[in-house]
């Protein structure tokens, strides 16, 4: 099974940006955690894979209020360092899933 990038910072320009509550940030790397935890046991599947992204997502979207009551937003900065690092994780794992289409159900 192939391993994750160990050196790769997940939501790097959200973790670099201290308009981003550190824990709402530990938080959606919650989120994404799983999804390199099914891809590295080996799951190529991609209704399983993107089933799994359609719920990483909606939590996601639960998260906007709670990053508003922290006067933050998951805007222009957040919503590019979540894609580019689904978009890294699914070729790094050459998962033939279209990032828009992996992040569909996003509301942001």
């Amino acid at each position: 099974m192939k391993k994750f990038d160990e050196d790769y910072i997940l939501l790097e320009d959200m973790v670099d940006d201290s308009y981003y509550p550190k824990f709402l940030v530990d938080k959606v790397k919650e989120l994404i955690v799983p999804i390199i935890s099914l891809l590295e046991k080996g799951e190529r599947n991609k209704e399983i894979i993107q089933s799994e992204l359609d719920k990483m997502t909606l939590a996601i979207n639960d998260l906007q209020e709670e990053f508003e009551k922290n006067d933050s937003e998951i805007e222009t900065v957040a919503r590019d360092s979540i894609y580019s690092t689904i978009e890294y994780i699914l070729e790094w794992f050459h998962i033939d899933i279209n990032t828009e289409t992996a992040l569909g159900e996003r509301d942001w």
